[in-house]
């Protein structure tokens, strides 16, 4: 019986903290380019040197979390739906 209640206080403290996460952070770094906008290359001699535009990102190097893009989603349809 202990076993149950310990996974589900996990899950729950798990889902509040990323809710917690999400509303005082709602935009991460970019995975794609690691919050530059654009990516890295090297040129023939070894140095870095700037790429393309980030595309993901269009260039911002952040971009929004899943859990508050849901948030947002469910905000406008219930905003939608109460008009």
């Amino acid at each position: 019986m202990i076993l149950p209640l310990l996974a589900i206080a996990l899950l729950l403290a798990i889902t509040l903290g990323y809710t917690v996460v999400c509303a005082a952070q709602p935009f991460a770094r970019c995975r794609h380019c690691n919050g530059f906008g654009f990516a890295t290359t090297t040129d023939r001699k070894g140095r870095p040197k700037r790429g393309k535009t980030c595309r993901p990102c269009k260039g911002h190097g952040i971009r929004i979390r899943t859990g508050r893009h849901l948030y947002n989603l469910a905000r406008t349809i219930h905003r939608d739906g109460t008009r």
